[in-house]
């Protein structure tokens, strides 16, 4: 197997780590790229997930994680995993979208209420026709975990109205939904990895960027972006998200246990950042960002102004999944 990776950075740690060979011709060593901070709750939760897989299996499985983009950006963790060069990836779930245009479903902006709500939405129906389509494309899904509310932070004013969105050069993930959300408000939107996005604004680059509080605050955002608001444009997901062949190649009571230890992390996960998402929004205030809520006013006027992305994703993927994702958040 031949990579071709993006910086002589990772070209390094490839060769150091044998990622230019299979690395799973044996399944007990099972190894994990993500581009989360060591200290985010979805880190935290791999490493119980490692811990229970090792414990369940005395020591039969192991998970190697490799968390804080040691093995690159998102990008290149998804294209790890897709060629099979590692088992599994941690990640947003956004930076799928492009090879699974059906997960745009769960980008509708403005849609979501409560974490319950997303939580019900990805354990059901929809969740398991995502899967499918996941699975065509040579993925498995290990589960779900949250990632958050996402809301702007800038580097020009506070947000007060729609107005206020106007022109603001903001970095958002890979997804087209995202994407068409932010010009419908007036926004310039820039796609990028988030591994540019600290020095992009350092640079003035860009005017800002739009994360969960907990990717704020771990990344260290503040230190780089002065307003904050609260706009909970979308709700974002994190997949665990595997190579098919490689959980295929797992017996049957190896996959068991696979799971039993991701269903645990997922559960921790869950319940641990819902309890850390107004922590880190104070935070972020304590460390001197300034804090503007956005009005029910001005989030009634960017629902409206953004809900013609909503019949271009009918059309993109198909009124029938769109449909049914607005029926059951109610939306």
């Amino acid at each position: 197997m031949s990579m071709i990776f993006r910086s002589p950075l990772m070209t390094a740690g490839a060769l150091a780590l044998g990622l230019c060979t299979p690395l799973l011709a044996q399944a007990d060593n099972l190894r994990f790229g993500g581009n989360f901070a060591t200290d985010h709750s979805s880190s935290r939760a791999m490493e119980r997930f490692a811990e229970n897989l090792a414990e369940q299996s005395d020591g039969e499985l192991t998970a190697q994680l490799f968390p804080n983009m040691q093995l690159g950006g998102a990008g290149e963790n998804l294209d790890q995993v897709s060629s099979g060069a590692i088992m599994g990836s941690w990640i947003g779930i956004s930076y799928l979208s492009r090879t699974v245009p059906e997960l745009e479903a769960l980008s509708l902006p403005f849609a979501f209420d409560s974490r319950e709500d997303a939580f019900a939405l990805i354990d059901g129906e929809v969740g398991d026709l995502l899967n499918e389509k996941l699975a065509e494309a040579g993925f498995v899904a290990l589960g779900y975990m949250e990632l958050g509310f996402r809301h702007v932070t800038n580097n020009a004013h506070p947000l007060t109205s729609i107005d206020d969105f106007s022109e603001l050069k903001i970095r958002l993930q890979p997804n087209q939904t995202h994407l068409d959300t932010f010009r419908a408000i007036g926004a310039n939107p820039v796609s990028m990895d988030i591994k540019e996005v600290y020095g992009a604004l350092q640079q003035g680059v860009l005017d800002g960027q739009e994360n969960p509080y907990s990717i704020i605050e771990t990344k260290r955002l503040d230190e780089v972006q002065s307003y904050l608001s609260d706009t909970g444009h979308f709700y974002d997901y994190i997949v665990v998200v595997a190579n098919r062949d490689k959980v295929e190649g797992l017996s049957d009571d190896q996959r068991e246990m696979l799971m039993s230890a991701m269903d645990e992390a997922v559960a921790w996960q869950r319940e641990t950042a819902a309890a850390e998402d107004d922590q880190a929004r104070e935070t972020l205030i304590e460390r001197g960002m300034q804090f503007t809520p956005i009005s029910d006013e001005t989030r009634e006027q960017l629902r409206e102004a953004s809900q013609g992305v909503v019949d271009e994703l009918r059309d993109k993927i198909g009124a029938e999944l769109v449909d049914k994702v607005i029926e059951e958040l109610g939306a």
